[in-house]
């Protein structure tokens, strides 16, 4: 395992370093190097390891799309990889991100299925957050005229990871109930959409309080978060839910796996109850990974029930399923030109403003996707802002106590 380990981690270096992510020591040429803005995660820890720098620009190689990059998607992972809260991370400085959506401007040698100008979406191995990518063809997907570049990069971790969860893991049919935390946020909004889309399906939601307005429509019953939803549950449906899906862990673990009824599905497809604070916490971690029930595989087998867990990267990235995903992408490209499902982006935010972005969704104040839209200017405010450099090139430090002065209002569509 451990050299396993090693390996995806050269692989992953490998990738940064053709995406134009140096060490900071080496020098960049400044002959005819062309240059792109980036989101630099210059070391693991807090908003101020984040920064918008000069890269320079990647050419495709064989087998490789290159996008000039309109949008990326923002996730609750991308938070653990600023923090470094994440098995083998990549060396850094590093630029974050694994989706985003843009034009196709070029093709590597014996790239095909595509043209120049195409409008697409794609994943990448880190190194999203840019003006242009270049990512393998196989992880590149054409998107219809009517998707926005903000509804692509919206679309596809969120609805890919809840169609597989729902479809491939728990072969979901009608008639069954799903139990997913997180209701508000890209992926329960995609599960609670996808559930639609089968006859007479229940959905039980947790959601901060806040949220329940807006998400009342796309859940049958919901939740307050910090409640003991486990009765309110079993109030409603005493045999309990089908389906579970958990991106919490701790002791959700174990109130998750109670709550299935027998031929149920516990999905693990998140840790986000291990960050509490901006930098990583060895307490939390710790106290998340001593409240996970310790599953005894007899008792499974005694009551019939199932646990898996799923990791949309890592089935792409380290497992070669490229192909299963493609598949998956069609499947939900079909259900959107029936106007079945729709990407719900909670709001754009300029690459200078991804700290602000950032903090929105580590304190779970998202209502659907957030954006990184790179053609968007940031706000005035950002003049002064701490992501700016200084002539040396080293970050500036914040001063105590501009924090409140400092917020901004994101651009909701």
């Amino acid at each position: 395992m451990a050299n396993e380990g090693a390996e995806i981690k050269e692989e992953t270096e490998h990738m940064l370093e053709k995406n134009g992510i140096k060490e900071q020591g080496s020098v960049m040429s400044t002959g005819d190097t062309k240059e792109m803005r980036v989101v630099l995660l210059t070391g693991f820890g807090g908003l101020n390891k984040l920064r918008v720098t000069k890269k320079a620009m990647p050419e495709p190689q064989e087998g490789e799309v290159k996008i000039r990059v309109k949008a990326c998607g923002l996730n609750f992972l991308d938070l653990m990889v600023r923090q470094g809260n994440i098995d083998n991370p990549p060396k850094t400085p590093l630029v974050p991100g694994f989706e985003c959506a843009g034009i196709v401007e070029a093709l590597g040698d014996n790239t095909k299925g595509f043209e120049i100008e195409d409008r697409v979406m794609a994943f990448v191995n880190y190194s999203a957050w840019a003006e242009v990518v270049c990512t393998p063809v196989n992880y590149v997907y054409k998107i219809p005229d009517d998707m926005t570049f903000p509804e692509a990069a919206a679309f596809s971790m969120n609805f890919v990871a809840a169609y597989m969860m729902l479809f491939e893991v728990a072969n979901l049919r009608e008639g069954m109930s799903v139990l997913v935390h997180s209701a508000g946020g890209g992926v329960g909004q995609a599960v609670a959409q996808l559930c639609s889309t089968v006859p007479n399906v229940t959905v039980f939601g947790t959601a901060s309080p806040f949220k329940h307005e807006a998400i009342k429509e796309s859940v049958t019953h919901l939740f307050d978060r910090n409640l003991d939803y486990v009765q309110e549950v079993k109030k409603i449906s005493p045999e309990g839910v089908d389906i579970v899906l958990d991106c919490l862990c701790g002791d959700n673990t174990g109130k998750g796996l109670g709550l299935l009824k027998p031929l149920g599905t516990y999905i693990l497809y998140g840790s986000s109850n291990m960050v509490t604070g901006e930098t990583k916490s060895f307490f939390s971690f710790a106290k998340s990974w001593w409240q996970v029930e310790k599953v005894n595989p007899i008792k499974l087998y005694e009551e019939n029930k199932v646990m898996a867990g799923f990791s949309l990267l890592n089935l792409l990235f380290k497992q070669g399923r490229g192909s299963v995903v493609k598949t998956v992408v069609h499947k939900l490209l079909s259900l959107y030109e029936q106007k079945k499902i729709k990407p719900l982006v909670d709001s754009l935010w300029a690459l200078e403003e991804v700290k602000e972005a950032m903090q929105r969704i580590h304190d779970r104040g998202n209502i659907g996707k957030l954006i990184l839209d790179v053609e968007k200017s940031p706000t005035p405010l950002m003049a002064n802002d701490s992501t700016e450099t200084s002539e040396a090139g080293e970050e500036e430090e914040e001063q105590e106590g501009d924090s409140d002065n400092k917020e901004r209002t994101p651009f909701i569509p």
